[in-house]
């Protein structure tokens, strides 16, 4: 009778924190659900302040195809948002294991000028970084487009925190079995490191797909055009059909949800340094 009365007032101290639980993830998915409400109604409904789902969104998606280039903004965001996640974690990977394990203090000086690097914001290099791509002539070009992005010092800072989980008697072990550091790297530290590439694929995956200042700088070409360039030129106009952008915002927002859903658990891993 006591173990019960216990259990009992505990779940009444626990009710409160449950309400508020629920009413904190009402507001977080809200407009997720709205969003995808918004994409089934007319624009008159949505202007309304609609929420219940209607039955539009084929209406919605057939306008969508007729005014804006959809599979080939859809292609060009798939291109290049692979390329660069690749990449990224090929060159950040590189550069954080190798500040952790040759550190010395002429590099660990090196990172603490590259983290200051985080506190300049994108739209201040924006000039100068046209300009040299201009000159360059990397101007509508998938190396245009890419090459800012490969490398941020957040990335490098969270491949070289995670590194320091890395056994150092591994690479000893391995050194004196005759593997060299590039044989190391690939065959012993990436193959540990699944959780912290999941992670940093996942947000260089999310960067360069939602990225859309640089891309309308760079990309010149109505053939580069990517999905938040076209939902941009959506808004356009002197009318706003929000119905189909909503419809537009539902496509664009879907891509992320799948990769994120598909290593959330690896995301989690790899955000809080786990090593496998």
């Amino acid at each position: 009778m006591t173990e019960k009365k216990n259990k009992s007032a505990i779940q009444r101290r626990l009710i409160p924190t449950y309400i508020f639980l629920i009413i904190v993830s009402f507001i977080s998915v809200f407009p997720l659900y709205w969003m995808i409400s918004a994409a089934t109604n007319t624009s008159t409904d949505v202007s309304r302040g609609r929420i219940l789902p209607g039955g539009y969104l084929a209406e919605n998606f057939k306008n969508l195809l007729a005014q804006q280039p959809l599979w080939k903004a859809l292609g060009n965001s798939f291109f290049y948002a692979v390329l660069t996640t690749v990449v990224c974690l090929l060159i950040c990977s590189i550069a954080g294991y190798g500040f952790e394990v040759y550190h010395d203090k002429a590099k660990d000086k090196l990172f603490s000028i590259l983290l200051l690097a985080m506190m300049v914001p994108q739209v201040a290099t924006m000039v100068p970084l046209f300009q040299m791509f201009s000159k360059a002539k990397l101007l509508n070009t998938a190396v245009g487009f890419i090459l800012p992005m490969i490398s941020t010092p957040f990335m490098i800072m969270m491949f070289r925190q995670n590194a320091r989980a890395f056994p150092v008697d591994i690479i000893e072990a391995a050194r004196i079995d005759g593997l060299n550091e590039v044989q190391i790297f690939f065959r012993m530290f990436f193959p540990t490191m699944r959780s912290t590439y999941a992670a940093a694929g996942v947000i260089a995956f999310m960067n360069a797909w939602n990225a859309y200042l640089w891309p309308k700088v760079i990309m010149t070409d109505n053939n580069s055009i990517t999905m938040p360039m076209l939902i941009a030129n959506l808004i356009t106009g002197y009318v706003t059909d929000y119905g189909m952008l909503m419809c537009g915002v539902l496509f664009c927002s879907i891509p992320t949800m799948i990769v994120f859903f598909v290593l959330q658990k690896q995301f989690a891993e790899g955000i809080t340094g786990a090593v496998k």
